[in-house]
């Protein structure tokens, strides 16, 4: 298991990337989270195994239709034992 810290940056608000991005998420069995940033980046955690975070990437550096993808920043973060993927609100 690993955890990434995913910063998606470009035209990623108001494109449904958060719903988008659950969806994929929970087919791949990615645990983690999603938020929109002040700065209308979206910030992801994301958790599982090596060749589901692949995946979680690459459908990352597309998004869902509507979405311009600029910029996909990931590192390595510390395993925080997500239980499922969740939305997070304002």
């Amino acid at each position: 298991m690993k955890h990434l810290n995913i910063t998606v940056k470009g035209k990623v608000q108001g494109v449904s990337f958060r719903a988008a991005t659950k969806a994929v998420a929970d087919q791949l069995g990615v645990k983690g989270s999603i938020k929109n940033e002040p700065n209308g980046d979206v910030f992801i955690e994301a958790e599982g195994d090596k060749f589901a975070l692949e995946m979680f990437l690459d459908w990352c550096n597309e998004g869902p239709q509507g979405a311009e993808v600029n910029l996909v920043e990931s590192n390595e973060g510390e395993l925080k034992n997500y239980r499922n993927f969740e939305v997070v609100k304002k």
